[in-house]
């Protein structure tokens, strides 16, 4: 295991590794994705109190659900940064942190639209709505700190400390609705209880969940490539690469 995570911290063996993993993450994303949402919005029933309007539901949840687990990964990423001075740890950070910024402003969003027929409203400062808010400014700080330095490494840290501080953040958002009154219905579905919803409802919510894990996955693994080049092209591996594929 420990052999692993010290070959994952090399640039040049991530690339190599990353090449080979990254189009069954796409392959994975393009499948799920698909059949989830033609599954959810053309054959999945209407909701017997919402009717067709729960159907952002298979946009909304998924965007949620990323935007959470990217910042615990900001937060580990960041960790693993200080620590150990991994360096792809931070160029999957730097990748990843626009990615939570929008899939955090794609659940705020849904989640305003989907509130109009249900709330009445597009906003209610409601506690999930309102710490989702702040996941959102969360994410914004991290990537601005990235660009207020001179020195890369000093805005590296000071995002990495600012992800571990902020990852507070993250139970208040999951557990808000049990820890205060608010209009935000509970989770739809967790791993460790059965679904509320019905299962033909249910299943394709799934898919697109982890289709959108698969996305995300594989446009990291994209996007870190290329931060490796631009940060390595110094390097001599990188310079026979260029050759290579020139």
């Amino acid at each position: 295991m420990w052999a692993f995570i010290h070959k994952l911290g090399s640039p040049k063996w991530f690339y190599g590794i990353s090449a080979r993993m990254q189009p069954w993450f796409w392959i994975a994303a393009v499948l799920l994705i698909a059949v989830g949402s033609v599954w959810g919005l053309a054959f999945a029933p209407a909701d017997y109190q919402q009717g067709n309007s729960f159907r952002i539901i298979y946009v909304h949840v998924p965007a949620a659900f990323l935007a959470q687990s990217i910042f615990v990964g900001l937060a580990v990423s960041g960790l693993v940064f200080l620590v150990w001075k991994i360096k792809v740890a931070d160029m999957a950070a730097a990748v990843m942190a626009p990615l939570g910024a929008a899939m955090t402003f794609i659940a705020l969003f849904s989640g305003a639209v989907w509130g109009v027929p249900t709330w009445g409203t597009w906003w209610m400062w409601d506690a999930r709505l309102t710490s989702m808010l702040i996941l959102l400014f969360l994410y914004l700080g991290v990537i601005a700190l990235r660009g207020a330095f001179s020195s890369r490494d000093s805005g590296s840290r000071a995002a990495s400390v600012l992800a571990m501080v902020g990852v507070i953040n993250i139970p208040i958002i999951k557990y808000s609705v049990d820890w205060w009154y608010t209009l935000h219905q509970p989770a739809s579905f967790t791993l460790t209880s059965r679904p509320s919803m019905p299962v033909d409802m249910w299943w394709p919510l799934l898919l697109m969940v982890l289709g959108f894990y698969c996305f995300f996955i594989a446009l990291t693994l994209m996007r870190t490539r290329n931060e490796i080049l631009r940060r390595e092209a110094s390097k001599r591996w990188v310079r026979d690469l260029a050759r290579e594929e020139g």
